[in-house]
């Protein structure tokens, strides 16, 4: 692996070069970034995948929902749709893709809009829900086309940002130096019990304001579901396998105890085949079907609703979460 990445460190710099370009053309207003009346909150990350962005956006979600207007925008990745489309009753994951799918399928008092494009995203919303006072940008630290009022950068513990490289070498988009635009940066995946000497470590090599970098978790349920029960997991007896097709699946592996014979692991964003169902089905051999929330999105129109279960999860700050909240709510007054 070292040495893959030393063959490729000459086009990390190519990439590196291209983008910080791009940023610094950004930055000094000579690329315009467009501007809204309305409060504009993104959330993304420096590296690929695997930082908790959906965990986030529904802790946002939880935070703002119950007084304002909001609506949640994301290029809807790997959907079979083109330009901009905003969730409706009838709407399926295919047209949306399976984050966005999960937003609209669990927060009824939101509208859920996909568009590559933000800047037409954000005004098509504007031009149709016009009562809308608050966006949630899923996925946008690099989308410099719009300027947002409040950046969240994360970054996950087990993969800090700043001891990765710039791709392909290694899996930051960007480099480093971006986290400066960052409002605030929540380090995401800790454990529980994360020591305080352990967190100064942390953000003594972070280069913001230490009273801007937050902690987080991701917080099981104790009982997987469905749309027909709830069952403990204490109550499973590893009489079931457990399917992922998400970045980083090690957690809810570990979480759950799942042995690696007893885990069918998938590509992010995967959108299971007639071939994958049947292999699921093969390897459960009548057992129940464990999956993440995300894929449970994917897979519960595809496997038997008696059969098939997902884990729910929680994003959950360590500490100072009240500070987080105050931060949020400080904007969108």
């Amino acid at each position: 692996m070292k040495n893959l990445r030393k063959i490729l460190f000459p086009f990390s710099l190519i990439y590196a070069a291209v983008t910080s370009l791009r940023n610094f053309l950004y930055d000094k207003g000579i690329k315009k970034s467009t501007a809204f009346n309305l409060p504009i909150i993104a959330v993304g990350n420096l590296s690929v995948g695997g930082t908790g962005k959906t965990p986030m956006v529904e802790y946002l979600i939880r935070l703002l929902s119950d007084k304002h207007n909001l609506a949640v925008l994301s290029r809807g990745y790997k959907r079979k749709s083109k330009g901009f489309y905003l969730a409706n009753a009838t709407t399926t994951i295919e047209e949306i893709g399976d984050e966005p799918f999960q937003y609209h399928s669990k927060f009824e008092n939101i509208h859920v809009a996909v568009n590559a494009d933000r800047v037409e995203g954000v005004n098509t919303i504007l031009a149709t829900l016009p009562r809308t006072d608050v966006v949630l940008l899923d996925d946008a630290f690099q989308h410099r086309k719009i300027k947002a009022r409040f950046y969240i950068m994360l970054t996950a513990y087990n993969d800090l940002f700043y001891n990765d490289l710039v791709l392909p070498a290694g899996n930051l988009r960007e480099c480093k130096s971006g986290v400066k635009r960052a409002n605030v940066v929540v380090v995401t995946k800790c454990p529980k019990d994360l020591s305080e000497a352990e967190m100064l470590k942390i953000k003594s090599k972070i280069a913001i304001d230490n009273d801007k970098i937050f902690f987080s978790t991701i917080s099981y349920h104790h009982s997987v579901t469905n749309n027909i029960e709830e069952i403990k997991i204490s109550d499973l007896k590893n009489d079931f396998i457990a399917v992922a097709g998400i970045a980083k699946p090690e957690y809810f592996y570990e979480y759950l105890n799942c042995t690696k014979n007893e885990c069918l692991t998938f590509p992010d964003h995967h959108f299971f085949s007639d071939q994958d169902i049947n292999n699921i089905l093969q390897k459960a051999n009548n057992r129940k079907i464990i999956t993440t929330e995300k894929d449970y999105m994917r897979l519960q129109n595809l496997l038997p609703k008696d059969q098939l279960y997902y884990l729910p999860i929680e994003m959950e700050f360590l500490k100072k979460s009240h500070v987080f909240d105050m931060e949020i709510r400080n904007i969108v007054v």
